[in-house]
Order: C-alpha cells, then sequence, then structure tokens
C-alpha cells in the first residue's frame, strides 16, 4: 500500500505533499503532476516565438490572413469571372450605365446627378424611418447609425504603402519612356513606333470613352469566352504568335545596328 503524501514528516514525501496540498493537487495527484509538468516543459523556438509574436503582435496575423492587395485582386477576379452572378450583373451594368451617361452629359453633369440621387434616397429613408418611429412610438435612432460610426479614415501605413506604388510606377513609366524616346534599342523604338501609328488610326475611328466601354465589355466578357474555349485560343494564339515572331526577325535581320546585344 502506497503512502500518501504527507503522511510522513520531515521526509521528501511530507514537503511535496505540503506542496500539493497547497497547489491543489490532492486527489488525483499524478495526473495533475504530469498536466503541470507537460506545461511547464521547455518548448521549441519557432513555438516560442510564435507565441511571443502573438502575445506582443496580437492583431498581425501574418500567416493566416492575406495581404489586402491578395483579397482585393481576389474579389476583382470573382467579378471578372461571374462568380457571383448577381454581383458581377451589378457592378457591370452600373459601370457601363455611368459610362454612358458620359457619352451624353458632361462629367460635372453626371457627378451632380448622381450625387443628387443619392441624397434623394438617403434623405427620403431618414424621413420614413422618422415617421415610423413617431407613429409606433420606438427609439431606433438614426438609420444610418451603424455607418456613421464606421471607421474609414485612412492609415499612415496604407497611404504611404500606395504612395510608394504610385512612385514605384511612375518612376518605371518614365524609364521605359525615356528609353524609347531616344532609341536605347532599335527594335523596341519601332515598335513603338507601330503602336503609336496604329492608334492614330483607332482614334481617328472611336474616342476616349468608346474605347473605355470597349474595355470594360471585354473585360466582362473575354475571360468567360476564355476559361470555356481554352485550348482552342491558345492554338491559334500560338500560331499568331509564332508568325509574328517570324517577321519581326526577318525585319530585325535586315536593319543594320537592330540586332541585341546578348548579355
Amino acid at each position: 500500500m502506497s503512502a500518501q503524501p504527507g503522511e510522513e514528516v520531515g521526509s521528501e514525501g511530507s514537503w511535496f505533499g505540503d506542496d500539493c496540498e497547497r497547489n491543489g493537487l490532492s486527489g488525483s495527484t499524478r495526473a495533475r503532476f504530469g498536466e503541470s509538468r507537460e506545461q511547464l516543459e521547455p518548448r521549441s523556438g519557432e513555438a516560442a516565438a510564435n507565441e511571443l509574436d502573438q502575445q506582443f503582435h496580437p492583431i498581425q496575423d501574418r500567416g493566416r490572413r492575406p495581404p489586402v492587395a491578395m483579397e482585393t485582386a481576389s474579389t476583382a477576379i470573382d467579378l471578372l469571372y461571374w462568380r457571383n452572378v448577381k454581383q458581377s450583373g451589378a457592378v457591370f451594368s452600373s459601370v457601363l450605365l455611368l459610362l454612358f451617361s458620359l457619352t451624353q452629359f458632361s462629367v460635372v453633369s453626371v457627378g451632380a446627378y448622381l450625387a443628387l440621387a443619392a441624397l434623394s434616397a438617403t434623405i427620403s429613408f431618414r424621413i420614413y424611418k422618422s415617421v415610423l418611429q413617431a407613429v409606433q412610438k420606438t427609439d431606433e435612432g438614426h438609420p444610418f447609425k451603424s455607418y456613421l460610426e464606421m471607421e474609414i479614415a485612412l492609415s499612415q501605413d496604407q497611404i504611404s504603402k500606395y504612395a510608394d506604388k504610385i512612385l514605384l510606377y511612375t518612376n518605371t513609366c518614365m524609364k521605359e519612356l525615356r528609353r524609347l524616346f531616344l532609341v536605347q534599342d532599335l527594335v523596341d523604338s519601332l515598335k513603338f513606333a507601330v503602336l503609336m501609328w496604329l492608334l492614330t488610326y483607332v482614334g481617328a475611328l472611336f474616342n476616349g470613352l468608346t474605347l473605355l466601354i470597349l474595355a470594360v465589355v471585354s473585360m466582362f466578357t473575354m475571360p468567360v469566352v476564355y476559361e470555356k474555349h481554352q485550348a482552342q485560343i491558345d492554338q491559334y494564339v500560338g500560331l499568331i504568335r509564332t508568325q509574328v515572331n517570324s517577321v519581326v526577325g526577318k525585319i530585325q535581320a535586315k536593319i543594320p545596328g537592330a540586332k541585341r546585344k546578348e548579355e
């Protein structure tokens, strides 16, 4: 028969038994001591680092929460591929209606009409809810209270991030234009000249808003068409690319100084 903790005074069992009673480990002493020992066991370096990161940075969950840019890109892809038909249809029709309105009216008029429509809707709903609360004698408060209390301000980190991206794109574009206009590479400059020459014909046939409407229609139709007929489209695109590369190679071979320098 095993002795209970604390029966032998002055022994190690007495000290351990008193310590167990002070810490509330009487009863299933071995099981509880085993649990306490597991809690006190040293953890690996990665687990300890993750625990410290969660303690000092509880909001930033780097491994599980995707960045804002990834979420935005995923939402845009879902819209273009019509994953949600109602949502994609609403966005597509709204953008088209706005662009067609701009073809008939000025930007100032369209903006003013949109603001008046939004104000008419919100003011009418506010008056309706106020009358309804007065009739029913309820105290629901402002109907847009939850939206008014939402935080919509941009943080300093977000502004810095977007400003850095805009600066990067601007510098890249300026360097590329300098390279093309100053003929750093003759072939690329000739390609750019041909593109500008083709755009003169496109500009004579369409204005900017028409091109924008065509671009929006293409954005909401081409991804779905490509997803359904990917094999056939890739085959024809490969043939066209081969022909274009062959023609460009022949032209490059005939123009002196047009060959690229091997790096």
